[in-house]
């Protein structure tokens, strides 16, 4: 298994709908950079948010769990940015659409420039034939709001292909998150 290089991510993304819409380079003169890279591809941030309410707004005993997920506890925010509360965190969507071949293995990572600030993106993988819109985890773990901006750069994508193609695809088996358009809370089967 390599990693793959520009020139493949580029022929991908024109070729076959790899990433949707592409940008090339990630020079972006006053903005956190996106595009692509030498090995890799930063994606942006949608303009949608949901944003952690405060723990102040729901009873002592409230929980967070995964089986059993309690919607409420976000709020919906629209915007060219978003601010996150001190020891908080947003989900948000990537702005571009990834279909991943069915021989590859992405591995979405936080940009170093938001996690020199405390702001800490979760590690994602996009399993092979995976296919929408990436939701994104971002935790500010300061005790300070945190400021992430949308239509910027907010992770890295990084493409690993197989010798051999998988016997069963994350769309084979029809995985809860393919097809995502938007932020997608968490679901179990």
């Amino acid at each position: 298994m390599t990693i793959k290089p520009d020139s493949w991510i580029r022929k991908m993304a024109l070729e076959q709908d790899m990433i949707t819409p592409f940008e090339e380079g990630i020079k972006r003169p006053g903005k956190i950079s996106y595009g692509l890279s030498s090995y890799g591809y930063d994606i942006r941030l949608a303009c949608n948010f949901l944003v952690m309410r405060s723990p102040y707004d729901f009873p002592e005993d409230t929980l967070v769990d995964p089986k059993d997920f309690n919607k409420d506890l976000f709020m919906h925010e629209w915007g060219d940015y978003c601010i996150i509360p001190p020891n908080s965190f947003v989900l948000a969507s990537s702005y571009e659409h990834i279909t991943v071949p069915n021989d590859v293995m992405v591995v979405c990572l936080g940009k170093s420039t938001y996690a020199r600030c405390g702001i800490v993106i979760g590690i994602t993988p996009l399993e092979p034939a995976w296919s929408g819109h990436i939701t994104i985890e971002i935790s500010n773990t300061t005790p300070y709001p945190a400021k992430v901006y949308a239509m910027e750069g907010i992770a890295q994508l990084l493409f690993y292909q197989s010798d051999t193609p998988c016997d069963i695809s994350y769309a084979d088996k029809k995985g809860k998150y393919q097809n995502q358009q938007t932020i997608v809370m968490p679901k179990v089967d």
